[in-house]
C-alpha cells in the first residue's frame, strides 16, 4: 500500500483565514520574534507571551478546515497517510486526519513549565497562575526558538517509509523541517504545491503553482495515477 507523507506549513491554514503572523519585516504581530517565541522572552515578559498566544487561540476557534485539509483527510480511505505539519493549529484533525505529527507544538494544548511531558488540552485563554493538578505553572505547548524539536526524529522515520511526498503551504526554507524532504527514499515522487513556488521541477519533483485549496486536489490525482 502507498504511504503518502504530507508536509504542511502556514500556507494551507492561511486559506482558512489563519493568517501567517510573521510580517514582511520579520515581526510577529508587531513584536520581535524572540520576545514572544523564545524561553527568554517568556521569562522576561510572560504576560506578553500569554496574550500573544491567547489571540492566536481565539482566532483558531473561529475558523474551519478548508478544501485542502478535507482532501487530505479523505485520502486516508484509500491509502496510508501521515501528515507532518509545521502548523500549531488543529485544522487537519478537525478535517478528519488521524495521523498528524506536529513539529512545532499545538496551540490547543498547554504544558508544565517544570515537566515538558506533562501536557494538557487547553482551549481557553492561558495566563499566569494557571497550573496543572501538580501545581506547576502552565505555558503554551509550542516549540519556541532555541528549543529542541521533539517530534523531529519520528518525522524523519516516517519520511523514510514514504512512497509519495506532498509538500503544501511551506517554502521548505526553514530548518530543521526543510531537511525532511531529503529523508524520503531516493526517487520518491514529490509534489510541491505553492502559488509562488521557489523551486524548479525535476524528474522527481512536480511543481503545482496553485494555492492549497486547488493544488492539493491536483497533487492527489497525480499521486493516484502514479502506480509507484
Amino acid at each position: 500500500m502507498k504511504h503518502i507523507v504530507v508536509l504542511t506549513g502556514a500556507g494551507i491554514s492561511a486559506e482558512s483565514g489563519l493568517q501567517t503572523f510573521r510580517d514582511a519585516d520579520g515581526l510577529w504581530e508587531g513584536h520581535d520574534v524572540m520576545s514572544v517565541a523564545s524561553p527568554e522572552g517568556f521569562q522576561a515578559n510572560p504576560s506578553l507571551v500569554f496574550e500573544f498566544y491567547n489571540q492566536r487561540r481565539r482566532q483558531l476557534l473561529e475558523v474551519h478546515p478548508n478544501a485542502a485539509h478535507l482532501e487530505l483527510a479523505a485520502l486516508e480511505s484509500d491509502y496510508k497517510v501521515t501528515i507532518i505539519t509545521q502548523n500549531v493549529d488543529d485544522l487537519h484533525e478537525r478535517a478528519g486526519s488521524t495521523n498528524v505529527i506536529h513539529l512545532h507544538g499545538e496551540l490547543l494544548k498547554a504544558r508544565s513549565t517544570v515537566n515538558e511531558h506533562a501536557v494538557l488540552p487547553w482551549t481557553t485563554d492561558l495566563n499566569s497562575g494557571d497550573c496543572n493538578p501538580q501545581g506547576e505553572q502552565l505555558r503554551p505547548h509550542i516549540v519556541w526558538f532555541g528549543e529542541a524539536v521533539p517530534m523531529l526524529d519520528e518525522a524523519m522515520a516516517v519520511c523514510n517509509t514514504a512512497t509519495d511526498l506532498i509538500i503544501v503551504g511551506t517554502s521548505m526554507q526553514v530548518y530543521p523541517a526543510a531537511g525532511l524532504m531529503h529523508y524520503v527514499p531516493e526517487g520518491t515522487p514529490t509534489y510541491f504545491v505553492d502559488p509562488n513556488p521557489n523551486v524548479s521541477a525535476s524528474q522527481q519533483l512536480t511543481v503545482i503553482a496553485k494555492p492549497a485549496t486547488l493544488g492539493v486536489k491536483e497533487a492527489i490525482e497525480m499521486s493516484k495515477n502514479n502506480a509507484g
